[in-house]
């Protein structure tokens, strides 16, 4: 039976990039964006109360999926969608849209003139931080990709020598105070293979607790049973979280990853309860989710560029990015979806 709450979820995920990609034009973290129009910590406040955990679940859904996945697939299978499904579209993307991002930050700060065959030479040949926002290379939004496919493979040699069955007993017996204290090696791991504040070993370790616990309809259970004190749990760590950040722009690496191992639980509970079904939008969503995510960014940004220049109200230039660079990606993948080779540029089937 397919598990609709999983896709959903991985959508509203994606869906949650617009917003929180918007706003960092406002953020007060101390790094600009590509397109930035200055400090707001009220709109930094509201990235804040999403950041901890909205891609942390990708990685989760990842790892669910990846389960049922090698349940279908020989492993040599496995690795060759991987391939054509990850490897292959950051590759493209790398080539033939994120370096617009860096490009229209140049233009942005610095009043560059270059046209695209100009910067993608100095692109690729400017290697600073990795955050683009000085218009040097970076893979932008497509780390996710990229750490995705490093560590589906990473986990393979794992998954071949503990599959899930031979874990899915002791798995199915933690309580929940147990599966919450699992937020402590995730918090450790934030430090292994941390990059700018990503961390490969984080994500490995969400990965593998969607294989390993995630996946198990006994586990699932375990966390609804225990819903009511979770979510009071979760209610109160989160106001703490905006409390916290808005008034003394306090963001610890302890409590940040409590409050998005706590979401993850939460969600969870929350997507199978209310969000295990299929309709036509949920559908439309699940197939469009992942060339949306591909696109998202370099839209918002070359669009954002534009918007601030043309409109001087703040909140009318957050409604016109986050809006428009919706409608525009949406529109986009409805133009690549019918041109073959383009949809295997964007890893869709």
């Amino acid at each position: 039976m397919r598990r609709n709450y999983i896709d959903n979820l991985r959508s509203l995920a994606i869906l949650l990039l617009f917003p929180v990609h918007t706003l960092m034009l406002w953020n007060d973290f101390g790094t600009k964006f590509y397109i930035w129009m200055g400090e707001s910590r009220l709109l930094s406040t509201l990235i804040v109360l999403i950041n901890p955990w909205f891609m942390p679940l990708l990685f989760v859904l990842a790892g669910v999926s990846a389960r049922y996945a090698l349940e279908k697939r020989t492993y040599k299978a496995f690795v060759a969608q991987r391939v054509w499904r990850l490897l292959l579209p950051f590759l493209c993307g790398m080539l033939l849209y994120v370096p617009f991002q860096s490009l229209f930050a140049r233009k942005f700060f610095y009043g560059c003139k270059d046209g695209l065959l100009a910067h993608w030479q100095y692109f690729f040949t400017h290697i600073t931080d990795f955050s683009g926002y000085d218009g040097g290379f970076t893979p932008g939004h497509l780390w996710f990709i990229l750490f995705l496919f490093v560590i589906s493979m990473v986990s393979l040699p794992l998954f071949r020598f503990l599959p899930y069955h031979k874990s899915a007993k002791k798995v199915e017996k933690l309580p929940a105070w147990g599966i919450l204290l699992l937020f402590i090696p995730i918090w450790l791991l934030y430090y292994l293979g941390n990059v700018g504040g990503f961390s490969i070993g984080k994500d490995l370790a969400l990965y593998l607790a969607g294989y390993y616990l995630f996946s198990s309809d006994e586990v699932l259970q375990t966390l609804e049973r225990n819903g009511k004190w979770l979510a009071v749990l979760w209610g109160g760590s989160m106001a703490a979280l905006g409390v916290l950040y808005y008034k003394y722009a306090y963001y610890g690496d302890f409590w940040v990853n409590w409050v998005g191992w706590l979401s993850i639980l939460m969600l969870l509970i929350l997507g199978k309860r209310c969000m295990n079904r299929c309709n036509c939008f949920t559908a439309y969503l699940c197939g469009a989710s992942y060339p949306i995510y591909l696109l998202h960014q370099t839209i918002l940004v070359v669009l954002a560029y534009y918007v601030v220049q043309a409109v001087q109200n703040p909140g009318l230039q957050v409604t016109g990015i986050l809006f428009g660079s919706f409608a525009l990606t949406v529109l986009a993948h409805g133009l690549i979806r019918k041109i073959p080779i383009v949809r295997k540029m964007f890893g869709m089937q």
